[in-house]
């Protein structure tokens, strides 16, 4: 059986329900879908749907970190939006945290996010 670890850091907002922020599972680790909360805060930061994303990717690199992984390392990402409108300005801030090979990537429409949130993201990395 593959050994499971939590991967908990406080430069990324706490788990807001019964879930982990990561696990580390082998050499993958799994990083629950995260807003655009400040962690300072625990609040959504303002400005609206770049900010949001620019600050989920900020609390996914903070969780790598923690877990001694990078950006280089994620192999796939789910993008959920609230509004499918907003594709092209999370297009616009996703490109400034990977480069190519760009990870696997799905992007969909929720119906609603938690804590009234504009964008999810959640990745999956491996460490080589």
């Amino acid at each position: 059986m593959t050994e499971r670890k939590v991967i908990l850091t406080d430069a990324a907002p706490g788990a807001i329900g019964p879930y982990s922020q990561a696990l580390l599972a082998g050499n993958a680790l799994y990083i629950s879908g995260q807003l655009g909360i400040d962690p300072a805060t625990g609040k959504l930061v303002e400005g609206g749907t770049a900010a949001q994303a620019k600050q989920a990717l900020d609390n996914i690199m903070a969780i790598l970190m923690k877990a001694n992984m990078s950006m280089r390392d994620v192999v796939q990402v789910q993008v959920f939006l609230g509004d499918i409108a907003d594709f092209a300005v999370v297009n616009e801030v996703y490109k400034t945290y990977f480069q190519e090979p760009y990870p696997a990537r799905a992007a969909i429409q929720a119906g609603a996010l938690p804590a009234g949130g504009k964008v999810e993201i959640l990745v999956t990395a491996v460490k080589s």
